[in-house]
């Protein structure tokens, strides 16, 4: 035991991660299920507990798990499965070490979103509810540039999330999630926020009319426009 913990550590807790992948994707393990204890894993892995405890702490990271110290039904390691949180972190680690370049992550945001927008105006039923709300909020002269930014990243992940797929859901949120602070930074930086928010509203409601009215090709240019012409003008002022 000793051995593996000590000249392979890496290895061990992998072999748990791989393990409980495994499990997975054979339908023995299922999200609301309860992983067995470190000290039982550890044994019949033959591993050390320390391992396992680092591949808990892994799988809580990517949002595959929920721990929590103590006894009763909410204790111990719990499958949780939610992929946004997962997705955020990595993608933000990855930006934040420029393992992700920033023209990439852009570049990546215009594909899903013309993709978004487009699908959007093809639905002949589509619940736009929660994304009327939020450019109604955005209409506030009253937000500070902080709060408006944040909304704007609630607006474009409630535009993917209307199309129903959870996958492109969790893909932008960890997107926006990632480029936050440089987003951030770059508002503050504006000389005539004023002019800029009021330029971002009446484009957010070019973009949802669109949708609208089922007018797929204005909706995916407005977009594409809306965000190329946004980094563009935060990075005149940011670099």
């Amino acid at each position: 035991m000793t051995i593996i913990e000590e000249d392979v550590p890496t290895r061990a807790w992998r072999s748990v991660l791989e393990t409980i992948e495994s499990q997975l994707l054979e339908g023995l393990l299922a999200p609301g299920d309860r992983l067995p204890s470190e000290r039982e894993l550890a044994a019949k892995l033959g591993v050390g507990r320390s391992s396992v405890r680092e591949a808990f702490r892994v799988l809580e990271v990517l949002g595959l798990i929920h721990t929590a110290t103590g006894s009763g039904p909410s204790a111990g390691a719990i499958i949780i499965a939610t992929p946004r949180g997962g997705m955020a972190a990595l993608l933000r680690l990855q930006v934040a070490a420029q393992g992700f370049p920033l023209e990439d992550v852009v570049a990546t945001r215009l594909m899903l979103e013309t993709s978004v927008v487009a699908t959007l105006a093809n639905e002949t039923e589509r619940d736009v509810a929660s994304i009327k709300e939020i450019l109604d909020a955005m209409d506030s002269v009253t937000l500070e540039r902080s709060e408006f930014v944040a909304l704007d990243a609630q607006l474009h992940v409630a535009l993917a999330e209307a199309t129903g797929n959870v996958v492109v859901s969790a893909m932008m949120a960890g997107l926006r999630s990632a480029i936050e602070s440089y987003v951030q930074a770059g508002a503050a930086a504006l000389p005539n926020w004023e002019e800029a928010a009021a330029n971002l509203r009446h484009e957010h409601r070019e973009i949802f009319a669109a949708i609208n009215e089922g007018d797929a090709a204005s909706a995916q240019t407005l977009v594409h426009d809306h965000i190329t012409g946004y980094y563009a003008g935060i990075s005149r002022h940011t670099l």
